[in-house]
């Protein structure tokens, strides 16, 4: 059975887990670091509270798969034991080539099971609509299996879910970083305030506000772009792939502990 779930009054401490989504690279914070969208809800969440009422951990680093997660992550979350939880992962999982998603979700879930037995509340997100991000638009199918299988585990346990695939503000390219494969601090600020509605907050901007029109851009540009980032982002993303490298190597936490915002 899950835990009695909190309520948005009893929020006073959050936990993020997940990959480089959740920890926030494309989104640079101070020094090395990254921001993110779980930080800035986590400012959101702290605002509601008295001053240093409120205590934030982030376990998210990039490049970590579901297994990675579960067995990294997931004990430190529920030995923290935060009244609030946002559980992302499975999407480094979908994107290998060969992956099941029916599979990658039967393990996710088991991972749920386990949190909400233990922690006031978790949320769970689905994945974005990838069909105009090259290389992982022809995964737009299997992506949304994996999004089915997560609302109904959502369903199953009582766990709000942050839906990115509903998000339509992201599919505009200003919302994500040169790489593609991440999202800008724009980006990341757009989903931090869906994730704060979902949680019933009134939010201090609308994430679904329609951008600037954009300048117009020739074939020309368009070309020189994807050639760039072919070179810059794409050839060293595939290089990792092959020699079995993940850019979270040696990569620790950034916020390993349940500290005051």
């Amino acid at each position: 059975m899950a835990a009695t779930k909190t309520t948005l009054k009893t929020i006073g401490s959050y936990a993020a887990i997940g990959d480089s989504f959740t920890e926030g690279v494309g989104d640079p914070g101070p020094g090395d670091s990254y921001l993110g969208w779980a930080d800035r809800l986590a400012v959101l969440l702290a605002d509601q509270r008295d001053e240093h009422d409120f205590r934030y951990a982030n376990l998210a680093v990039r490049g970590k798969v579901l297994d990675q997660i579960v067995e990294e992550q997931v004990p430190r979350a529920k030995e923290l034991a935060p009244d609030f939880v946002s559980f992302c992962a499975g999407g480094n999982d979908i994107i290998r080539p060969g992956s099941d998603p029916d599979d990658v979700a039967e393990r996710f879930e088991a991972a749920v099971a386990d949190l909400t037995g233990a922690v006031g509340l978790v949320m769970i997100t689905t994945g974005f609509d990838t069909r105009g991000v090259p290389v992982l638009k022809h995964l737009r199918g299997k992506i949304a299996t994996y999004n089915v299988h997560v609302r109904a585990i959502a369903d199953r346990y009582g766990c709000p879910v942050l839906d990115l695939w509903s998000l339509k503000t992201v599919q505009d390219r200003r919302a994500w970083d040169g790489d593609r494969l991440h999202l800008s601090p724009e980006g990341h600020t757009r989903v931090a305030l869906r994730a704060a509605q979902v949680l019933g907050y009134e939010v201090p901007a609308d994430p679904d506000q329609p951008w600037p029109p954009a300048a117009p851009r020739g074939s020309v540009d368009v070309t020189r772009d994807n050639i760039q980032w072919a070179r810059e982002h794409l050839v060293p993303w595939i290089g990792r792939r092959l020699r079995g490298e993940s850019s979270g190597d040696n990569v620790e936490a950034k916020r390993p502990d349940l500290l005051p915002l």
